[in-house]
This record gives structure tokens, sequence and C-alpha cells, in this order.
């Protein structure tokens, strides 16, 4: 009766933590420790990961040396901290100027328009286009309250209008088939036509489809049917 007495006089000391309680909605376990269950949570709100994953992700973390994991924890702190937006692409960079708009041997003739990083680096991996990038920032979407001018498109424009030091040639949009993606192209041809030629990727891409997701034969077909923008 006195080991039984200590043992519930412990679980009820004023300095023992409270039981864990989840976020609203959120579908973490009860039958994990704090930590943990902050940990899992987290990664929960990481897009793609559903539970299960999210559990197996922290769970492999807690088996790593603790030097790995701050490794892991400080890389993440530094690009939080550290990448920003190219001046001139607007592509993810830490530098004032990204990678591929500081390579001398990329045709500055010639821009791919894409509605952010994740679709310009769909495009290189296609390693079909060798010119340079604009990110717009997202589509044209009045349901959701985007206009143009939350969009990087008046940069684009001054780009194409008043770089002299480079001619642009060409401006290839490169944007997800969808009614925003129809948009936000016809919207970019009128305004960049007066000063060069404005095309299109073919359609090789499934309507509704997003450009993260295609395959490389499938992007690297698209772009070699491309064509003027009527």
């Amino acid at each position: 009766m006195a080991v039984t007495g200590g043992r519930a006089g412990h679980g009820s000391h004023s300095g023992a933590h409270p039981p864990y309680i989840p976020a609203s909605g959120s579908t973490v376990l009860s039958g994990y420790t704090r930590p943990l269950a902050r940990l899992i949570e987290q990664f929960e709100r990481l897009p793609g990961i559903g539970p299960r994953t999210a559990q197996r992700l922290a769970l492999h973390l807690l088996r790593q040396p603790e030097e790995q994991v701050r490794s892991f924890a400080d890389a993440l702190l530094a690009a939080r901290s550290q990448v920003g937006h190219c001046q001139r692409c607007f592509h993810l960079s830490a530098d004032p100027l990204c990678e591929i708009c500081r390579n001398p041997e990329r045709q500055g003739g010639q821009i791919c328009v894409v509605a952010d990083s994740r679709d310009l680096l769909a495009m290189e991996r296609t390693r079909e286009f060798r010119g340079t990038y604009h990110v717009l920032g997202g589509l044209i979407s009045p349901m959701d309250g985007i206009g143009p001018d939350l969009l990087q498109i008046q940069p684009l424009v001054r780009r194409v209008a008043e770089d002299s030091s480079t001619p642009i040639e060409e401006v290839i949009l490169a944007l997800t088939p969808s009614v925003e993606g129809d948009t936000t192209s016809l919207y970019l041809a009128r305004l960049l036509r007066p000063f060069t030629q404005v095309s299109r990727i073919a359609y090789g891409l499934p309507v509704g489809g997003e450009l993260e997701y295609a395959d490389e034969v499938t992007l690297a077909r698209a772009f070699e049917g491309r064509r003027p923008v009527e």
C-alpha cells in the first residue's frame, strides 16, 4: 500500500508535466510524449506529409546522432534567414543575382516565364532551355484576390522593354495550363508583344495538371513544341 501511495503522490506532484493536448484538428496519437508529439505535429504541417510519414520522419530523427540533428536544424535556420529572391528574375537566391542570371553561358536573349521557383527547377531538369528565367510569384486569380499588381509582372515588362545590354528576342510563357495560367498568359502576351516575340510551351501537359509534377520527357516535348501566342 505504501508503494502504491508513493506512486500516486509522484503522479500528482505539482511539478509534473500535464498531459500533451494536440492542436485542434491534429491527428497525432495521444500515446506520444510531449516533445515527440510536437515534432510530429510540425512535420504534419509540411505539404504532402501525412500522419504516418510525419511519425516516421520524427522517429528517424530521434535515432540520429545529436551532431547530425544539429546540422539539420542549422541548415533549416540558415536557409530561412539567408535565402531571398534574385533581383533580376526573382528566383530563390542567397545572393543579389541567382546562379542562372550570373552564368555567362546562358542565352540572355530568351526569357522563360514561370509561376514559381518549383516550376523553374522542373524546367531546368529537362536541360532543354539555355536562356534565363523570370519568376512571377504566382498566377492571376481574381477568385483568390491575386491581381497583376501582386505579381512580378512590371519588372518583367521593364526587363524586356528597357534592357539595352541584352536585347530580348523571345519570351516563352511556361505557365500551368489552367484558367489562371491562360489568363496570365494572355495578359502577359498583350503587354509584351510590342517589344518582342511571345510564345507559349505546347500543351503536352494535361489541362489542370501542375508543371511541378510533370516528368522530364513531357516537359521537354512541350518546350520544343511551343508556338506563338495568338
